[in-house]
């Protein structure tokens, strides 16, 4: 492990002053990848450092507690130091080793998230809506920037489908423990017996693919026009500016409507195929990714139930992790950290195992 971590220090360094090149300070592209690179290689460094330091200081009061065999005092002092830095040791140990576990190239790229409503009907409108708002406040606590694809409203409120691009550090690497069917248990605004009901809402988390990773050939794909309907401005109803593209190979569909120009719309919506034909891609050709997609807390599977939000016990349960929570509210304002976390945590070490 030494000598791994020595070649990632001699890359790190090299990195570092690569990224200060007026030549790759002028092409975007490869100065995006070397600094998400870099930023990853850094999270190494530092922890080998620390461990470093902590095995110094360990090492050291082992060698107060020799020196100072006929001092109680200073024998306490030294017991206790080696006991809390033996555990420190064993932190960053195990840290290093998750941290040296080959990455998914795709963690740094942005997220496009998908939430459709499933089976419930209004109230399935009313939860999509309400993990539609969650991720939004998820991405801001993280200053990410939410940019909206597509918004199909829900009869009674709520939404039908929403999909959007979630554009910052590491989003996709950690939205993509999102994929998979959420559940609801609670009593819904109209139930006048005070009955729960259970519904559910779909959520996709896709990388999303850059040109140089998906070539689209204009012969494969129908673009249609149509006039934008819901809120927007004056320009709804009056200008075709919504546009649907439909990859016929796949049969995928794609719609935009939230930008007012149509040349806009269309971009994005183009972005949003490129994302399904990389995820598709994925999914056939790697091994290692298909792997992921079938063990506990792979995300590939979006038709298995991974959380459940029971309302009247203020509960949410991760049944990947076996993981609950009774702060629900919290964790629909927006605070999924620490759900994630342990989603990441317990997929590395499946993983490294």
């Amino acid at each position: 492990m030494e000598d791994r971590i020595r070649e990632i220090e001699r890359r790190h360094e090299e990195l570092s002053h690569l990224l200060a090149d007026p030549a790759v300070l002028a092409d975007n592209k490869r100065l995006r990848d070397l600094s998400r690179e870099h930023t990853h290689l850094a999270n190494v460094v530092e922890t080998a450092s620390r461990l470093r330091r902590a095995e110094q200081e360990l090492e050291d009061a082992r060698a107060l507690l020799q020196d100072g065999a006929d001092d109680p005092e200073l024998l306490a002092m030294a017991q206790a130091e080696i006991e809390s830095l033996t555990g420190q040791v064993g932190d960053l140990e195990q840290q290093l080793k998750l941290l040296l576990i080959p990455r998914d190239p795709l963690s740094d790229r942005d997220a496009v998230v998908e939430i459709r409503a499933d089976t419930g009907g209004d109230e399935a409108a009313l939860f999509a809506g309400d993990l539609f708002r969650m991720y939004q406040r998820f991405s801001e606590s993280h200053g990410w920037k939410m940019e909206l694809v597509s918004l199909s409203e829900g009869t009674a409120g709520g939404v039908k489908e929403a999909v959007f691009i979630a554009r910052g550090p590491h989003a996709y690497g950690d939205l993509r423990y999102e994929s998979g069917v959420h559940r609801v248990q609670r009593v819904p605004a109209t139930e006048t017996q005070g009955r729960i009901h259970t519904s559910a809402a779909t959520v996709a988390v896709l990388p999303e693919a850059e040109e140089v990773d998906v070539q689209i050939d204009p012969g494969e794909i129908k673009i249609d026009v149509y006039r934008a309907s819901g809120a927007g401005g004056q320009h709804v109803n009056k200008t075709e500016s919504a546009v649907r593209i439909t990859h016929l190979p796949t049969g995928l569909v794609v719609t935009c409507q939230d930008e007012k120009s149509q040349h806009k719309n269309k971009d994005k919506a183009l972005q949003v195929l490129r994302s399904r034909l990389l995820d598709l891609r994925i999914a056939e050709q790697e091994a290692e990714r298909a792997r992921d997609r079938k063990t506990q807390v792979g995300t590939g599977d979006r038709s298995a139930k991974i959380r459940t939000y029971n309302f009247p016990q203020s509960r949410v349960t991760d049944h990947r992790i076996g993981y609950t929570t009774h702060a629900l509210q919290q964790v629909l304002d927006g605070g999924l950290d620490e759900m994630i976390e342990r989603l990441k945590l317990a997929s590395e070490s499946e993983r490294a195992a």
